[in-house]
């Protein structure tokens, strides 16, 4: 990590929470440390009804951009630790992969909020989801408060839609709209209605705790020092004015909407796509398209134009190497 990093970046990266809490503490929170890379600031007033938010970055180690937004964001707030207006859970998710600058070290965190993790139960990234995930039942504990998660990254490859969210289906209701709202608010320009399991942690909160979740993408993957943060900034005052107000502003614009038409999943490491895997994000296909082929299954677009989204034919067999989603 360059040493030219600002200090409150190099704190978040290296998972340094010492001087959050010190000054949420002195300001009279509720502060806990449930594990490396964890912090949970909580009223210590048992009278207010707050909205409960959970932040993630790292859960990627070299998606550095989110890391060095969300940095500033809290040294700002410590100077000002009286201003935080709703119950804050930060997470810094794969601090080890972060340090080396890589994606992940043994496997992706990203695929193991969930039971069954098959061959991959013994990796770093199973037991780090493993503390991830009891520090956020905890915070989630109740049902009396709003909850929100963002889990923010960015993107390996180019997108036609530089700010994109993958929002899982089961949030339904005016929960999915509010949700709908502080995206189109923070000027993400396209969301993604999934109704397929995913072992996301975004996904987890929101079918563990009714968390109105996201995995929001900020642009592409960069090395610390060298992030446009110009494209998160939209991101970064929508969370400011929430964390200070503890309330969403009114806005009527909306991302573009799209669902989940297929998910490729690789089978076997006969799996091969029909684009390169440098293809953007959002390109289109037209129906009857040919995707992807691997042994004896074939991958082909249905009746309306798909859109191809995260294609990685280098994952795991077993694992997703790539959506397709259409346009609702």
């Amino acid at each position: 990590m360059e040493n030219s990093l600002h200090d409150s970046v190099r704190s978040l990266a290296e998972a340094d929470f010492t001087h959050a809490a010190d000054s949420f503490a002195n300001a009279g929170f509720k502060v806990r440390l449930p594990a490396k890379g964890i912090l949970q600031v909580v009223s210590s007033s048992h009278m207010l009804r707050r909205p409960r938010l959970l932040l993630s970055v790292g859960v990627h180690g070299d998606e550095t951009a989110p890391i060095e937004m969300l940095a500033q964001l809290l040294a700002a707030l410590e100077r000002e630790p009286h201003a935080l207006a709703v119950d804050l859970m930060v997470v810094v998710g794969n601090m080890a992969a972060i340090t080396e600058g890589k994606r992940f070290i043994d496997a992706d965190l990203n695929r193991m909020f969930r039971s069954d993790r098959g061959d991959l139960a013994a990796t770093a990234e199973a037991a780090r989801a493993d503390v991830i995930m009891r520090a956020t039942a905890s915070f989630f504990a109740g049902p009396d408060a709003d909850k929100w998660h963002l889990d923010l990254h960015t993107a390996i490859r180019p997108s036609a839609y530089p700010t994109f969210a993958v929002v899982p289906a089961i949030i339904a209701g005016p929960r999915r709209e509010a949700l709908l709202g502080l995206l189109g608010r923070a000027g993400i320009e396209a969301a993604i209605l999934n109704t397929k399991p995913a072992g996301t942690y975004s996904a987890y909160s929101a079918a563990s705790f009714g968390a109105a979740g996201a995995t929001v993408e900020l642009g592409q993957v960069g090395e610390f020092g060298n992030n446009d943060l110009g494209i998160a900034a939209g991101m970064s005052r929508t969370l400011d004015h929430f964390m200070r107000t503890g309330r969403l502003e009114q806005n009527e614009t909306r991302p573009r909407v799209f669902r989940v038409a297929q998910e490729l999943v690789k089978r076997s490491d006969a799996f091969r796509m029909a684009f390169g895997k440098d293809t953007q994000n959002f390109t289109p296909l037209q129906p009857g398209s040919l995707i992807a082929e691997d042994g004896d299954t074939t991958y082909r677009v249905g009746g309306e134009t798909e859109y191809v989204v995260f294609p990685n034919p280098d994952v795991r067999p077993g694992l997703r190497a790539g959506l397709m989603v259409v346009e609702d």
